[in-house]
Parts: structure tokens; C-alpha cells; sequence
């Protein structure tokens, strides 16, 4: 096994979107800012996208870019990725995403991606490594608060959620949440196709994947969703 970049192998990534089907929900590959920035990301920080490949095989992906974390601290991911092409100095890399295939889950690749983001900031002269993080239970408990959900912890003092948790074991410490992390806006009809759901009023719904509630209208036809983040930080380079 291997950790390459998109900027040194670009034809690998051709092959993530089928090896990684159904990895994310389908709602969250439709966020109102990321689909903006999709394609440049790769084109300008092809460097700071990384792979971890088996041969011809792709087993997980890490992406994040540069940015300065007073611009994001207390946003979410949608700020981050605003402020990574901006063009403005940059103190701090920011991850925007670790995925495992489903074939190779199970193997610790996600803590292997970790560590590999946490070596290029620290090989690209950043300080510290910061990841808005979207909880794996959240999805469970889509009613409670993301910053009361962020607080909860396991009888041995972890917090409650294992994604969250992965990360303090590896030394990170957990910051800010926030209820706005990412926008995503579709038709009624586009919702319902994302979710599998029919949305037959006007409403606030709750609905297969969500971390937090979908706002339906049926007048103006939209769909809003705000997902929430948890943000965490590394050092640099430091591992437990």
C-alpha cells in the first residue's frame, strides 16, 4: 500500500466515484457551495488530495485544502472551502473529508488517512491540522442539538460518538460545533429522490441520513438543509 496525490496521479481518481458509491448520502453530494468548487479543488490543490492505493486499487481518499482558521472557526465547511480559494494567507490545512471504501472498511485506513493529513500539514508548514467533522451517529439523534450531541460522552469519559471519538484517541482535541455547516437546497422533487422520501407539506422533516431536519416548502418548491459540524484539531505531524 501506498499514499499518493492527486496532483502525481491524477487517473486514479477517475475510479472513486464508482469504487466509492454510497459512501456519503446521496443529499451530500449536492451541497450549494461544494458544487461550485468541485472541480478546481483538484485543479488547484491537487497536492493536498490524497489517496491510499493497493496496486490499481483505490482503499481510501483524504481531501482538504489550506486555509486560515480564523476564517472558519465557528463555520463549517462551506466557509472553509470559500476561504481556501480566496486567496488569502493561510495558517492552518484544513481536512474537508476521509473515505473508505466499503469493501476495505474495517482495516484502520480511516486512522491511516488521518495520519497522512496530519504528516502534509506538517510537511507543507502548517501548525495544526483542523477537520469539520460530521459525526457518525448524529444521523441516530437528528433532534438534538449538535452542540449537546458534541458533549456526550461513553462511561469512560469518550465522547459518545465513535467518529469523534477516533480522533481524540489520535490526539485531537474537539472545538467548536455549529448548526450550519453545510447548505444544501433542492426542489421538492430533487429531495425526494435524494432521500426516497415523499414530502407532501410544508414542514420541517426528518428523514433517512440527516443529522438534523429537512425544511420543506411546498409553495416555493425548496428543500433547505443546514448540516452540522463538529470541529476538532491536530497538531501537526504528532500521533499518539
Amino acid at each position: 500500500m501506498k499514499l499518493v496525490s492527486h496532483a502525481v496521479r491524477p487517473e486514479i481518481w477517475d475510479r472513486v466515484p464508482a469504487l466509492f458509491d454510497r459512501v456519503l448520502p446521496e443529499y451530500n453530494l449536492h451541497g450549494d457551495v461544494m458544487a461550485g468548487y468541485w472541480k478546481r479543488l483538484f485543479a488547484e490543490f491537487g497536492e493536498y488530495q490524497l489517496a491510499l492505493i493497493d496496486g490499481d486499487d483505490v482503499l481510501a481518499v483524504a481531501r482538504s485544502l489550506p486555509v486560515a482558521w480564523d476564517d472558519v472557526s465557528g463555520a463549517g465547511i462551506d466557509a472553509a472551502i470559500v476561504a481556501g480559494f480566496s486567496g488569502a494567507p493561510s495558517d492552518v490545512l484544513c481536512a474537508l473529508g476521509i473515505e473508505v471504501a466499503p469493501r476495505h472498511r474495517g482495516r484502520r485506513h480511516a486512522g491511516t488517512m488521518l495520519t497522512a493529513l496530519r504528516d502534509l500539514a506538517a510537511g507543507t508548514g502548517f501548525g495544526r491540522l483542523v477537520a469539520p467533522l460530521r459525526p457518525t451517529w448524529k444521523e441516530r439523534y437528528p433532534l438534538t442539538p449538535i452542540s449537546r450531541y458534541a458533549s456526550w460522552t461513553t462511561d469512560r469519559g469518550e465522547p459518545f460518538d465513535p467518529w469523534l471519538r477516533n480522533h481524540v484517541a489520535a490526539g485531537g482535541v474537539l472545538g467548536p460545533s455549529t448548526t450550519a455547516s453545510s447548505l444544501i437546497t433542492g426542489t421538492v422533487r430533487e429531495w425526494e429522490s435524494w432521500t426516497g422520501m415523499a414530502f407532501p407539506d410544508t414542514g420541517g422533516y426528518v428523514f433517512p441520513h440527516g443529522l438534523a431536519t429537512l425544511d420543506v416548502d411546498r409553495e416555493l418548491d425548496r428543500g433547505t438543509y443546514w448540516e452540522p459540524c463538529v470541529w476538532v484539531t491536530h497538531p501537526a505531524g504528532e500521533r499518539r
